[in-house]
C-alpha cells in the first residue's frame, strides 16, 4: 500500500489536489479533520487545551472556539509550540489508526492530506511527498480576497508555517498551483498516473 503525504502552505490549493486524487480512487486521510475529531467536545485533547489556554476558548456548546484560540496562538510562536505539543501526538496516533484501516486493502493508495508535514512529520516513511506550491504572496492574496481575512491575519497564518523553501526541500513531486485551476488539475492527473503505475 503506497502511503503518500500531500502538503502545502495555507491557501496553496492542497484541498483541490486531494479532492481530485480522491476522484481517481485515492483514500484520503485528512489531518485537519483528525484535528477536529480529537478536539471534539469533552475530549481529553480539548480539556488539555483549555487547561493551557483558558476555559474561555470553549464556547457555550462545549466546542472549541477556533477563532479565540487562533487569536491567542497565531503570531506567538511559543504559544503555538505549546498547542502543537498537545495536539500533534493525538493526531499522529489517530492518523496511524486510519492508515492501518485503509491498508486492509492492499491495492489502496493512501494520501495523507496534511498542512504541517514539514513542521511535524517530514521524517515519517512516506513513499512520496507531494507539495502543492504557490508563492506566499499569492497565498496571502487568496486569504484576503477569497477568504476575507485581514492582511495582517493572513500574514500571521503564513508566518506560522515553515517557509516555502523548507517545504519544497522535502518534496518528491511539486504541483504548481499558482496558475489556473485547470493547470492544477492536469498536473494532479499526471501525478495520479505515476502513483497508479508504481
Amino acid at each position: 500500500m503506497p502511503l503518500i503525504a500531500l502538503t502545502g502552505g495555507i491557501a496553496s490549493g492542497k484541498s483541490t489536489i486531494a479532492r481530485r486524487l480522491q476522484e481517481h480512487g485515492a483514500v484520503i486521510v485528512d489531518a485537519d479533520q483528525i484535528v477536529r475529531d480529537v478536539q471534539a467536545p469533552g475530549s481529553p485533547v480539548l480539556q488539555e487545551i483549555a487547561r493551557e489556554f483558558g476555559e474561555d476558548i470553549i464556547d457555550a456548546s462545549g466546542a472549541l472556539d477556533r477563532a479565540a484560540l487562533g487569536a491567542r496562538v497565531f503570531g506567538d510562536s511559543a504559544a503555538l509550540k505549546r498547542l502543537n505539543a498537545i495536539v500533534h501526538p493525538a493526531v499522529r496516533a489517530e492518523s496511524q489508526r486510519r492508515f492501518d484501516e485503509a491498508g486492509e486493502n492492499p491495492d489502496a493508495i493512501v494520501v495523507y492530506d496534511v498542512p504541517l508535514l514539514a513542521e511535524a512529520r517530514s521524517e515519517d516513511p512516506w513513499d512520496r511527498v507531494i507539495v502543492a506550491h504557490a508563492p506566499a504572496a499569492e497565498r496571502r492574496r487568496r486569504l484576503v480576497e477569497l477568504r476575507g481575512m485581514e492582511q495582517d491575519a493572513a500574514q500571521d497564518r503564513i508566518d506560522a508555517q515553515v517557509s516555502d523553501e523548507e517545504r519544497l526541500k522535502i518534496a518528491d513531486i511539486v504541483i504548481d498551483t499558482s496558475g489556473t485551476m485547470q493547470h492544477t488539475i492536469e498536473q494532479t492527473d499526471a501525478v495520479w498516473k505515476q502513483l497508479a503505475k508504481a
